[in-house]
């Protein structure tokens, strides 16, 4: 890669350089900052409250921020913001909080089985995916090649936030979810490498060199980002801090780290921070459920402040001439591309059909692309102001579309997975010297848990329900207590058993009290 092309992966690298304070044209006073406070607390009241809508709906939460900022821009309330720089700095600094917080909560049993499946994607998936888009929006549209390559790149990352925030609500098998997760924490780094290649001054010459940067790129981020975890992991669990609250935020301070260290030794920081993060998330860590809660709320922060300042950024009525292009270059994105690019990588793997279908359908793009979009703006590429619409465009109604259907494909396909025991966050000092676990279990209609008696459970020594829901009453069971559809189960489990105990319920759930015998063995 020439000068100029590290000209431009260091400016996308250290987007801190860009200097907002000397644009003011005069110094913010106590008036601003209480003017300010009030907007921002109402801001994320809104979208607060507008989770609610998008849980019932089964819309990402992207769409409703994405909503809040296009009516307080300039054809709503009226506020004017174009400072595509800024919005690209903020952008990125969410972008870390997100993959920290999405790392944190990937369990490395889930995604280890499907780590080559999902780099295929991130790398080779993606290559497919690019070729594709671009030569549609070259030839479908009539673009030039390089406005074409960089909305073909730019698009072809799925987003974290949106994978993140649509399959943890969908009881898919863990070889889907692990695989979608960890290919949208992964594909961010040679996107963001592609994109902005392809938004410098002049053809590309060698194509090698690029690559090969692509690669040394992740290969430095992929250590960095492992060191720091496991050096961070080993620290906080050896050195004993005065206070719990700390332990959260020297848990994120580490992530941050990871990114910017994985940065600024020229690596990829975003891979970094993800990596570091999953370290981190699965090594038992001292108040554990504290620091989840704490990295779950900083990353809903940052998805609302990115996405509201995604919406500022648009000025709906410019939108109309790129209807048209962004929906074709949509379809075959959608409909030919993914596809094809899951079809190649995954077939290798012996992947059935009806998986690929699904993993198809779901590489939701979200903020992430749109935020891409600003690298060709702040670069100044010629007519990059319509390759910001046509991307904000593609991914406001392609979101609205994949994401309130993937349920009704994985029960098409019948892909979804029954349920599941899910640990609780609850902070209790026993529970955590004895390294135990505090899991939720639902009976559903269907389930042939009902009639069951408490002890035919024969859940493994170590575990034991201790207390039953049903129809809005607890009660402390017996032995003797005969379960029914609808109730809810609170299981305590040592870790030594934890899985084990899963294991049994599934299995009780699925072939009775005789389950064992049957042959039945709960595995997902």
């Amino acid at each position: 890669m020439g000068a100029e092309d590290r000209h431009f992966v260091s400016h996308v690298r250290e987007p801190a350089r860009v200097c907002v304070g000397q644009r003011r044209e005069r110094p913010l006073t106590v008036d601003d900052l209480n003017q300010l406070l009030l907007i921002c607390s109402l801001v994320l009241l809104s979208a607060v409250a507008a989770v609610r809508i998008s849980s019932r709906s089964g819309l990402p939460s992207l769409l409703v921020y994405l909503g809040i900022g296009v009516l307080m821009g300039q054809d709503g309330i009226g506020i004017r913001f174009s400072d595509a720089e800024l919005t690209q700095v903020i952008g990125y600094a969410a972008l870390v909080v997100i993959l920290a917080e999405g790392g944190l909560g990937t369990k490395w049993k889930e995604i280890k089985p499907a780590l080559p499946a999902a780099s295929a994607l991130a790398l080779v998936g993606v290559t497919v995916s690019v070729g594709v888009t671009a030569a549609a929006a070259r030839y479908v549209i009539g673009l030039d090649w390089q406005q074409a390559l960089i909305i073909g790149a730019v698009v072809s990352s799925t987003d974290a936030a949106a994978v993140f925030s649509v399959l943890r609500r969908i009881p898919l098998p863990s070889r889907i979810t692990g695989t979608l997760e960890a290919e949208s924490g992964f594909n961010d780094a040679p996107v963001v490498i592609l994109v902005v290649a392809f938004s410098q001054r002049g053809p590309i010459e060698h194509w090698y060199v690029l690559l090969g940067e692509i690669a040394l790129e992740l290969a430095i981020g992929a250590a960095v980002g492992l060191a720091v975890g496991w050096l961070g992991s080993w620290g906080m669990r050896h050195v004993a801090l005065p206070a719990s609250g700390l332990y959260p935020i020297a848990v994120m301070a580490i992530a941050v780290t990871a990114y910017a260290a994985g940065a600024m030794a020229n690596g990829s920081g975003f891979l970094a921070v993800y990596l570091a993060s999953m370290v981190l998330g699965n090594a038992r860590l001292p108040h554990w459920p504290a620091t989840r809660g704490f990295a779950e709320g900083l990353g809903w922060i940052a998805q609302i402040g990115m996405f509201v300042l995604l919406g500022l950024l648009v000025t709906p009525h410019e939108l109309g001439d790129d209807v048209v292009p962004a929906l074709l270059i949509g379809l075959a994105l959608t409909m030919v591309a993914r596809p094809l690019s899951v079809v190649v990588c995954l077939t290798p793997f012996r992947v059935p059909w009806r998986e690929q279908a699904l993993m198809s359908w779901a590489g939701l793009r979200g903020a992430v692309p749109i935020i891409l979009a600003t690298i060709p703006v702040v670069s100044g590429v010629e007519d990059s102001r319509r390759v910001f619409n046509i991307v904000f465009v593609l991914v406001v109604f392609y979101t609205l579309i994949q994401g309130p259907t993937l349920p009704w494909l994985g029960r098409k396909l019948d892909l979804r997975q029954g349920p599941e025991a899910t640990d609780l966050g609850i902070e209790s000092a026993p529970l955590e010297r004895l390294r135990g676990h505090l899991l939720s279990f639902g009976i559903p209609d269907g389930s042939k848990m009902h009639g069951v008696e408490i002890n035919e459970l024969r859940l493994p020594a170590g575990a034991a329900v201790t207390l039953v829901v049903r129809d809005g009453k607890s009660f402390v069971p017996l032995p003797a207590t005969v379960l029914r559809r609808g109730d809810e189960l609170l299981v305590v489990a040592t870790d030594p058993v934890r899985d084990a105990a899963e294991r049994r319920l599934r299995a009780v759930g699925a072939g009775g009290k005789l389950a064992g015998w049957l042959g039945t063995n709960g595995s997902p």
